[in-house]
């Protein structure tokens, strides 16, 4: 077998295994959406009380569930930046974090801004924090609250195409407030199957004034 030849097979063995690993990360949402069941329920803890561990416990199929029974927060609560954590859930979670945290920004990701501009429509920008423990804020973002593409309810809804090229272009976050600490989002781009294949985060804890965008 010629090198070339060996190249093309090695290209199509990686992309079918990528599409069989998405497959799985897709069906391990679970079927049939929303089954139910309230917040606290799917938590095993009252919704007030319930922290980012709690989340970090749940399953795949659990993540979605309380996904679905969630609610955006109100426009004009969600200001400042917020902490922000990947939840490792799912057979590509570990692809999905190396992603976050080594392509997307300049640094580790570790937050995300918002600020109300009018009406429904605001504006954000992500945070990062490099090995030498420097801030950047930047990989801004338009925001609105509008239907979600997972289901048929609302969303917060975090749109980068505006201010992003490459595989950023595409990406889209869809958050939903569990308490007055603790928001869980979706995150999806069409380089990972779109909105059928979402890799979740959590917002956290108090925010804190909104900076800007680095200039």
């Amino acid at each position: 077998m010629g090198l070339l030849k060996k190249i093309f097979v090695g290209i199509g063995i990686l992309l079918l295994l990528n599409i069989i690993l998405m497959g799985i990360n897709i069906l391990q949402n679970g079927m049939g959406g929303w089954k139910g069941e309230n917040s606290s329920q799917i938590l095993g803890v009252a919704v007030e009380k319930a922290s980012v561990e709690d989340i970090e416990k749940l399953s795949k199929h659990q993540l979605m569930q309380l996904f679905y029974s969630a609610t955006p927060p109100s426009f004009l609560e969600i200001k400042g930046e917020y902490k922000a954590k990947t939840i490792p859930a799912g057979i590509l979670s570990p692809a999905a974090d190396f992603f976050t945290h080594n392509f997307f920004g300049p640094g580790r990701w570790i937050g995300k801004a918002f600020l109300p501009i009018k009406g429904n429509l605001g504006k954000g920008y992500n945070i990062f924090k490099d090995p030498e423990s420097k801030f950047y804020r930047t990989r801004e973002t338009d925001t609105f609250i509008g239907p979600s593409k997972i289901d048929d309810n609302d969303s917060f809804h975090i749109v980068y195409k505006s201010y992003n090229s490459g595989m950023v272009h595409s990406m889209h976050d869809e958050l939903r407030k569990i308490n007055e600490h603790l928001i869980i989002g979706m995150g999806y781009m069409l380089a990972g199957g779109g909105s059928i294949n979402p890799a979740p985060f959590v917002l956290f804890g108090k925010p804190t004034k909104w900076i800007g965008p680095d200039k």
